[in-house]
């Protein structure tokens, strides 16, 4: 069984009713739904309102996949908890970002680049699937659309990835990396951007698809809870190197 917890800030269901209208039990309800209508996996849920975040020591140490969605108050989210779930993730358990979880302390902190990006609202949004053969992708079309989502688009400040999975392609022109993997430590990471609070995306079957592929992909085979060492006692000539610090990039 994969133990699952959504978490979500909760502030735009409580403080939009166009939004309460499209997720009367949050994004994070939404997302629960779909995911526990699995055999393999059982989900709770958290969010910014509860006792440390709902991410104490005991939720994380039983959570083998945490998916985050957050927006309007990144900045809420205590220095402590986002210490712990970097902890955890480096240690192995699954990380799924999404939409403007980009800009999340926790993705900041694991990938270590602003993650700006180009935005813009309403747009038609066409989701071309590019590694049709990985895990995450599997029973996922070439190309779906969504007739209506927030425009997020390049240049996308993050590392280069391990592999891009999904491209977005916007009416309006612009393209951006929708879909992209890493891994830090023991821990595997997915960021996926569809899903802004005003559209319906999550009731979409694609991208509801996608989220439960990338759950069963980041789901850790056996969890170490300790992460990668830095230090290696083996003379460097003898190590391998797996992984490069990606620069920084400075945006005007």
């Amino acid at each position: 069984m994969i133990k699952v917890t959504v978490w979500n800030e909760y502030m735009h269901e409580t403080h939009q009713p166009e939004v309460a209208e499209i997720y009367p039990e949050g994004m994070h309800g939404c997302i629960a739904g779909f995911l526990g209508s699995n055999e393999d996996i059982e989900v709770r849920t958290a969010t910014l309102f509860d006792p440390e975040h709902g991410l104490t020591e005991e939720v994380l140490e039983d959570t083998d996949v945490l998916i985050w969605w957050g927006h309007w108050v990144h900045e809420k989210v205590e220095d402590a908890v986002v210490e712990r779930v970097c902890r955890h993730i480096r240690g192995g358990m699954g990380f799924i970002g999404l939409h403007s979880a980009h800009h999340s302390k926790v993705m900041k902190a694991l990938l270590g680049t602003t993650l700006n990006l180009k935005w813009r609202h309403g747009d038609r949004e066409r989701v071309w699937c590019t590694t049709p053969s990985h895990p995450i992708a599997q029973g996922v079309p070439q190309q779906f659309e969504l007739p209506v989502e927030e425009m997020y688009g390049e240049p996308f400040d993050i590392p280069e990835p391990d592999e891009t999975l999904f491209l977005g392609w916007f009416a309006g022109g612009e393209v951006f990396r929708s879909g992209v993997t890493y891994r830090r430590g023991n821990g595997r990471i997915f960021y996926f951007q569809p899903g802004h609070e005003e559209y319906p995306t999550y009731h979409n079957e694609n991208v509801q698809r996608i989220i439960t592929n990338a759950v069963r992909w980041a789901c850790p085979c056996e969890r170490s809870h300790a992460e990668i060492p830095v230090e290696n006692s083996e003379p460097l000539e003898k190590q391998e190197i797996n992984e490069e610090t990606p620069e920084q990039l400075t945006f005007f």
